[in-house]
């Protein structure tokens, strides 16, 4: 198991094929898909396929998502981490992307903020970026706040796919003023 990132809740760990039953759970649950565009996988295979084009992003940019797994139960929660982007988002390309997604019944738990955190660290410290960018729907108040509270600011406003996003941005030197 490679472990990226660790903290005291939980761990950051590559996907693996192994998580595909949690994460189309996840991802099958028109709940977690409401700002998502509302695409709810229909059918596990999609799940695998998703695994895979996170592991092949591994390989090609050097970074993809994380299973983050709850260090208690030793149970996958959902993932998140850096994305490396490279398709035009926000008049933006070729940039480093902080998010998440979880299981319902891990919202409110605090894991979208302290895997944000412990990724921004990991960007900052390791990577040695010099900015980290981050989307939400305009209307996903719980996301927005984590994404506020990990130090993220917003710095404007734009559609995606037809979804009214905000857009986010932290630079290693506003990260490391906090």
């Amino acid at each position: 198991m490679e472990i990226f990132v660790e903290t005291d809740r939980i761990i950051l760990r590559a996907i693996t094929l192994a998580d595909a039953p949690l994460m189309f759970k996840m991802d099958s649950d028109p709940e977690v898909h409401k700002y998502l565009g509302n695409k709810p996988f229909k059918d596990i295979s999609e799940s695998e396929d998703n695994i895979r084009f996170i592991r092949e992003q591994y390989l090609t940019n050097g970074i993809g998502r994380w299973a983050v797994v709850d260090k208690e139960s030793h149970e996958f929660v959902g993932w998140g981490g850096l994305k490396f982007i490279t398709s035009p988002i926000n008049d933006r390309n070729h940039f480093y992307e902080v998010g998440y997604r979880f299981l319902k019944e891990h919202w409110g738990k605090g894991y979208a903020t302290e895997s944000a955190k412990a990724s921004l660290k990991y960007a900052f410290e390791e990577m040695n970026l010099g900015t980290v960018y981050a989307m939400a729907h305009a209307e996903n108040a719980g996301s927005r706040h984590a994404l506020q509270k990990s130090g993220l600011k917003i710095t404007g406003h734009f559609d995606h796919e037809g979804i009214k996003c905000d857009w986010f941005e932290i630079s290693k030197a506003d990260w490391l003023g906090q």
